[in-house]
């Protein structure tokens, strides 16, 4: 027949065999980091009102259940967040050998070895008393955020971390130059083998917000804009990534992920010999969990088809408190 196509892409997509046989993106459980808030002061696990079925967990046996529970699924990567009982304006609790970060660090290590991948959130807002992620200081009645005392504090903070047991330490704050600032100390204290995953490319964005209810650290006074990247710059992420390349980063980082997967493709398409992590964060999930939570959607359907998205745009590792969850319908199948 004239003009019959012989080329029909629809031959790709006439059953389910077929379709996973063709798949061009394919999820599995090495590529997800869970996120994990340990709260110092609670004696068990603690809910979260804005993130459903996300626990605080304190530093006991409580805590080793749950990562043992995950590892058992295929969760190997852990990322965590501390919530400590005392702040000030410097966030001394931060980088003391016995902080909460510190403390899971070791009981975690202790009793998984090398079987989990223990990552630290390395930043000051949920130990200092301001809420920044930096140290603050004043020109008569104007805050700022100082950026280069900041640096002495990230690298004590990191340093304390790999001392503790972190395979990987992830700087959050957006300081310039806090890369280089840790890679330096770590090196001047023997600590050449631990990573820094970098939160390279990380937005000021309003999907933190119900993070900022778990850990405890919302700004007590400003904002973060001065520090974290403006949603409408893309080609800014370039620079912030080059430095961070050029400071000693082993793997880079998208934050948020679901709604700036272009900036993820943007970055792997400039820097693709370099990991690539992307944060599918709290207000994402939280905002399908009410989607779920109203009957608007199929829970299991979106996350894998915003995972796939995820990773389809370049990300290499994938931070997702659907971790526990993803791995479980993995083994189900996906529903394309």
């Amino acid at each position: 027949m004239v003009g019959y196509p012989k080329i029909r892409p629809r031959r790709l997509r006439q059953n389910k065999i077929v379709r996973d046989s063709v798949a061009e993106t394919r999820l599995t459980p090495e590529d997800l980091v869970l996120p994990v808030f340990v709260k110092e002061g609670i004696s068990s696990p603690e809910e979260i009102s804005s993130m459903p079925d996300v626990l605080r967990y304190p530093v006991n046996d409580s805590l080793i259940k749950f990562i043992d529970d995950n590892y058992n699924k295929g969760v190997k990567k852990v990322i965590l967040f501390g919530v400590p009982s005392s702040k000030d304006n410097l966030a001394s609790s931060a980088f003391q050998k016995d902080g909460v970060i510190q403390k899971s660090l070791k009981l975690l290590r202790e009793t998984f070895g090398n079987k989990v991948l223990l990552i630290a959130d390395e930043c000051t807002d949920e130990y200092t008393s301001h809420g920044h992620c930096g140290i603050v200081n004043y020109r008569g009645d104007q805050y700022y955020i100082d950026n280069d005392e900041s640096l002495k504090v990230h690298a004590k903070i990191a340093l304390s971390q790999a001392e503790a047991g972190a395979d990987v330490v992830a700087p959050s704050s957006m300081m310039d130059g806090v890369v280089g600032a840790i890679r330096d100390e770590l090196d001047q204290n023997g600590y050449t083998d631990t990573l820094i995953m970098a939160y390279s490319v990380k937005y000021a964005s309003v999907f933190y917000s119900p993070f900022r209810e778990a850990a405890s650290s919302a700004p007590a006074f400003g904002d973060r804009k001065t520090y974290q990247m403006d949603p409408r710059n893309a080609n800014e992420a370039l620079k912030e990534v080059q430095l961070d390349v050029e400071e000693g980063a082993d793997i880079l980082m998208v934050k948020p992920a679901h709604t700036y997967l272009d900036i993820i493709r943007l970055v792997k398409s400039n820097f693709p010999q370099y990991p690539l992590a992307a944060y599918h964060v709290s207000g994402e999930y939280s905002m399908i969990k009410a989607a779920v939570n109203n009957g608007w959607i199929n829970e299991k359907a979106a996350v894998l088809e915003i995972t796939h998205a995820i990773k389809r745009a370049g990300a290499n590792l994938i931070l997702t408190y659907y971790a526990p969850m993803l791995v479980q319908w993995m083994t189900e199948g996906v529903p394309f």
